[in-house]
């Protein structure tokens, strides 16, 4: 397999120490997106850390992380290649089961996962809700001027986002934008337009344990009420306080939820009531592809006991 020259990260610590950078290799540029390498030390308070995607690097490094979607179909190259004894190679993907294809060979070549799944070896989830710094403005809900929102590119008329949109649009407004609508926004306007919601459909396109993704986080950022269809409340509520979200499970029809925001629209208290959670805390989302470089290399630098996932196809897509 060709050596590919690309960018690397190096950590700059004044003060050196004997102590050897642990090395994480990027493989690939997940999704062919390449994202800035920077420091864990300043990022996540991980130090010791060197992240490089130049493949020159291979034989030196202490682990490799391997997406999912550029690997998949390349595992039999893959055992060609000689490997460094104590090198930890690492499975790593955020899509759901029902969009990742199982992976096409033997699936018992890695030693740890990265996965938004709390039980991968390294987990990483799409967001997640945090003490305020001090430094930090308390929060100001902005001017709500639409009552319920939905911003969608990926359409499916099996998926059951897609069916219970249908059914719950015929018993209230719901302002739609993206590809699918025809209304597609730029990053900015697309975060501009959901705090001008009170309410953001926070529908996954798929429903399995513990996928709960960007679009739960984007509306909490932007201070705006989510509506999740996805895993049950009790999985959501590992994530975020239990007051600061509606799950459509909790009620019985797409029209009685209808009828539950219409009711919140009348009493600005009960709404701005999911918003407690504001004054200790903060949502943030994970940076894609650096968080789980930089977490990979904190979990092999504190266990070095021999590790082998024997059946990531199994585990993943049952």
């Amino acid at each position: 397999m060709r050596i590919e020259e690309n960018v690397e990260y190096v950590e700059n610590i004044k003060n050196k120490t004997k102590e050897v950078d642990t090395v994480v290799l990027i493989w690939d540029w997940p999704f062919g997106h390449k994202f800035k390498l920077r420091s864990c030390s300043l990022m996540y308070n991980i130090k010791g850390c060197r992240l490089t995607t130049n493949r020159s690097q291979y034989t030196n490094a202490d682990a490799v992380m391997f997406h999912h979607r550029e690997i998949r179909q390349r595992l039999v190259d893959l055992l060609k290649m000689w490997r460094p004894p104590k090198q930890k190679w690492v499975w790593m993907n955020m899509e759901s089961p029902a969009n990742s294809l199982r992976l096409s060979g033997p699936d018992s070549i890695f030693n740890l996962t990265a996965n938004y799944r709390r039980d991968a070896d390294v987990w990483v989830p799409y967001g997640s809700i945090v003490e305020m710094s001090l430094d930090k403005k308390p929060f100001k809900m902005q001017t709500k001027d639409k009552l319920v929102c939905w911003i969608v590119n990926n359409w499916d008329d099996s998926f059951l986002r897609v069916k219970y949109f249908n059914q719950l649009e015929k018993h209230i407004q719901i302002e739609t934008y993206g590809g699918h609508f025809g209304r597609s926004l730029s990053y900015q306007d697309y975060f501009k337009t959901l705090s001008s919601c009170k309410f953001y459909l926070s529908f996954e396109n798929s429903v399995f344990r513990d996928y709960v993704t960007e679009k739960l986080f984007n509306p909490l950022i932007s201070g705006t009420v989510p509506v999740v269809l996805g895993p049950p409340r009790e999985n959501y509520e590992q994530f975020i306080p239990k007051d600061s979200f509606i799950h459509v499970d909790d009620f019985k029809s797409p029209q009685e939820l209808a009828e539950h925001l219409k009711a919140l629209d009348q009493n600005q208290e009960r709404y701005e009531s999911f918003f407690s959670w504001r004054k200790d805390f903060v949502a943030k989302r994970s940076d894609f592809g650096l968080e789980h470089a930089c977490r990979i290399c904190d979990h092999i630098r504190h266990h070095k006991e021999y590790r082998v996932f024997t059946n990531i196809n199994k585990w993943y897509w049952g």
